[in-house]
């Protein structure tokens, strides 16, 4: 492979390889590698290795746009939606510009040279590159490890305490009592799918979250494939989901005492009779404050039901040897405990960066359409949707760059950069979303904006028509030639 490329791609997961398909299907000619840290496809999908593992979001939605999901199940497990990604690269031939193992440390652009020069780390040893763009698809969060608090007492837990995000190829749950700390995502997931074969498995929780359940497979979505075809059927249906979905989320944001509402009664049918809905199941916030966590055929709803698994609202006063005191005086007994306590954030896998030789602090950066930097030149990033899939937005910002790389390509521009100028924006948080792993971490980020086109929307339909159709030249966004200077003045 080339020490130079035209586009270098930084994370081999879902929008790596998909930002990868899309760029080398627009521009054949075009090179580009793709730098992944670890030894292997799949990013997210690849790490998590924790029973049950599987998408909160359908696959029609969470699936490429270009590549259809056939199989029945819409709620995939991760393994199958490792292989998918993984099917994707190999058949696209996108695995053969790939090097694994290369963390990037440093990306330095030169308005002289209009190219970047990174750094990254291969077995000890500093790996140089250059690329006229750096598109990063590392995602958002810390790879290494996720965020555990301090409990009191932890020490003296006699058994093994596990955070999803390592999950241990060897633990043995089997005829064992497991307590699960945490109410999102990764809790509703574990739950069900420990209670195969440990004694009890009970979900501890500080306070509720939302939990809806979906049907693990989209009738409609294999009625129309038996009918029209995969690639017919799965555009109908992406659309169908996608409208659903944001209807629902207007509803959540516009009357939200009805959106509990339907919330709360679709939970009551689903737990046994008598059951203390309110206590567990009905949080303090307004739904889509927070993400809403899916639960496929309702898995937890009737894991509880079965008294495989029970739901405990309170607080932890510290670990015992035996178990974890709560702060109501009740003793929880455990020979296993799972911290499913949330994620760490990380911009841009905490690489440095910096222009013509100054470093970018990124808080002191404005995210324009939520896909790049001001005043950083040939520079994409990916961050998807908190209220729809990833990877619908992963898909628009593979498409645009691909638009503003003809731009480009149409009138001779070597560079483009966004630039904060004009009628004064307010700094507002990059991720408007009150969950905890997003405020502990937002100062670290860059800033979003009061107004178009500085804002990180998150409205797919919007998207599709700012990001697909309108006019690459936007007053925003600066073009220059080779050889001119980086911010020309206006005429």
């Amino acid at each position: 492979m080339s020490s130079h490329v035209d586009v270098l791609i930084v994370g081999a997961g879902l929008s790596g390889i998909g930002a990868a398909h899309q760029l080398q299907a627009a521009f054949p000619l075009r090179t580009y590698t793709i730098l992944e840290a670890r030894d292997a496809i799949g990013g997210t999908w690849d790490l998590f290795r924790y029973p049950g593992v599987r998408s909160d979001s359908d696959m029609h939605t969470l699936g490429y746009r270009f590549r259809p999901w056939t199989q029945a199940k819409a709620i995939a497990d991760g393994p199958s939606i490792l292989e998918y990604v993984r099917d994707t690269a190999r058949e696209g031939g996108i695995d053969r510009h790939i090097r694994f193992g290369h963390r990037v440390v440093r990306a330095e652009w030169s308005t002289e040279d209009s190219r970047w020069t990174v750094t990254a780390t291969h077995d000890g040893e500093a790996v140089v590159l250059t690329a006229s763009l750096l598109y990063l698809c590392s995602g958002y969060y810390h790879y290494d490890s996720g965020h555990t608090p301090e409990f009191p007492g932890i020490e003296n837990f006699a058994g093994p305490v596990v955070h999803p995000q390592r999950w241990p190829a060897d633990l043995d749950y089997t005829g064992r009592k497991v307590v699960v700390i945490g109410s999102g995502a990764t809790a509703v997931t574990l739950v069900p799918a420990m209670t195969d074969r440990a004694e009890h498995v009970t979900m501890l929780q500080r306070s509720p979250t939302y939990v809806m359940s979906l049907p693990a497979r989209d009738a409609i979505a294999n009625r129309l494939r038996r009918v029209l075809g995969p690639s017919r059927a799965y555009f109908l249906t992406r659309w169908k989901n996608v409208v659903m979905s944001t209807l629902f989320y207007q509803l959540s944001r516009r009357r939200p005492h009805i959106a509990r509402s339907m919330i709360r009664r679709a939970a009551v049918r689903m737990l046994p009779p008598g059951y203390e809905v309110d206590k567990h199941f009905r949080p303090r916030y307004q739904p889509w404050d927070q993400r809403l966590c899916l639960v496929p055929d309702g898995d937890l709803f009737r894991a509880i039901s079965t008294g495989k698994a029970s739901v405990v609202t309170d607080e932890i006063a510290e670990f015992t040897r035996d178990g974890i005191s709560l702060r109501s005086g009740e003793e929880l007994a455990a020979d296993i405990v799972v911290t499913a306590t949330g994620l760490r954030l990380l911009a841009f896998g905490g690489m440095e960066l910096s222009v013509d030789g100054r470093a970018v602090e990124l808080p002191k950066t404005m995210a324009y359409k939520g896909m790049m930097l001001s005043d950083v030149p040939n520079f994409v990033f990916t961050i998807g949707y908190t209220n729809a899939s990833w990877t619908l937005k992963a898909d628009l910002v593979a498409e645009y760059t691909a638009r503003l790389l003809r731009h480009m390509d149409t009138h001779g521009y070597a560079r483009f950069v966004p630039t904060r100028e004009g009628p004064a924006v307010t700094e507002r948080p990059l991720l408007d979303f009150q969950a905890g792993y997003v405020l502990r971490s937002m100062d670290e980020f860059p800033r979003s904006g009061s107004r178009a086109p500085w804002q990180l929307g998150m409205s797919y339909a919007h998207d599709v028509v700012s990001l697909r159709h309108r006019p690459v030249e936007d007053g925003a966004m600066r073009f220059t030639r080779a050889g001119q200077p980086l911010r020309p003045t206006p005429a």
